[in-house]
């Protein structure tokens, strides 16, 4: 007969369970919306900082704050949420790398690189921790925390590296659109004609939609560098109202919302789930009869 007091070995559960990402789908309603919030960032971050420079800070603060609690503590991707925190990452983004060149008076050539270096460690220990930097394996706040540092480190780069050619390389604000318009269209064509690994291209053509918008964005509102002078106060809200009706579009048709994933264990790290107790292997003796 069996042992009653063999030992119970512990095996984890390594059926799939389906999650539900807390990112969107990528079509071209997120390219839209992300180049409006990187442009419309770039002007409000201005025209508050022109106006007051503590009010400016505290809304930068306070409202990013806010806004990733609000997309962390939902169980799924909700689009009014998920914008909302891209749009305050623009904002603080924006008011972080130039109070970071102003206030320390570090040239944009300095300031750059400084960026993407910090954005690339980001990377580094996010694959590190998680294996992928897929935005469709967004499933856990572990990886949504990285997922949210990453856009934060983006969106500093990308502010240096459009201030760099616009203003300190005196390109002016059209051309440094221009340019970084050819720049986003390199893994585009990459992913379509050559097979570029698909999570490459995306963080490639994320990074640079930071410097195009801003580009496009100054160039309506600035006074110089080839500015049309609309004024920042104007862009930011014209940019917000149809942010606002965009994203409210997107809610209602749920055209971004990403289909479950099944959610496998990850080899690294301890088993979220319940452990299921199995017999330890053996012969097994059947039973002797009454």
């Amino acid at each position: 007969m069996t042992n009653p007091f063999d030992p119970i070995r512990i095996a984890p559960d390594t059926t799939p369970r389906r999650a539900l990402a807390k990112v969107p789908e990528i079509t071209i309603a997120f390219w839209l919306l992300k180049l409006l919030t990187t442009g419309m960032g770039e002007a409000m971050s201005d025209f508050l900082g022109q106006h007051s420079v503590p009010i400016a800070a505290a809304i930068g603060i306070f409202g990013l704050a806010l806004a990733l609690w609000l997309q962390i503590r939902e169980r799924e991707y909700k689009a009014p949420y998920y914008w909302f925190a891209v749009m305050m990452v623009a904002v603080f983004g924006t008011m972080a790398a130039d109070g970071i060149r102003d206030g320390a008076g570090l040239p944009y050539t300095v300031t750059t690189p400084l960026f993407a270096a910090i954005t690339g460690l980001i990377f580094f220990l996010w694959y590190r921790s998680e294996g992928t930097l897929s935005i469709h394996s967004i499933t856990t706040k572990r990886r949504e925390r990285f997922y949210w540092l990453a856009v934060l480190g983006t969106f500093a780069f990308g502010t240096a590296a459009g201030d760099l050619t616009g203003i300190q390389l005196n390109l002016g604000f059209w051309p440094s659109a221009l340019l970084f318009f050819v720049v986003i269209c390199i893994p585009l064509v990459g992913w379509y004609r050559f097979s570029w690994n698909p999570i490459f291209s995306f963080w490639f053509a994320y990074v640079v939609t930071r410097p195009l918008g801003a580009s496009f964005a100054d160039g309506f509102s600035k006074p110089t560098n080839g500015g049309l002078a609309l004024g920042d106060g104007t862009v930011a809200g014209v940019a917000l109202v149809v942010f606002i009706a965009l994203v409210t579009w997107v809610t209602i048709r749920r055209i971004d919302v990403q289909p479950p994933h099944e959610l496998a264990p990850h080899p690294h790290h301890p088993h979220e789930h319940h452990p299921r107790a199995v017999p330890a292997p053996g012969p097994q003796l059947a039973p002797e009869p009454d």
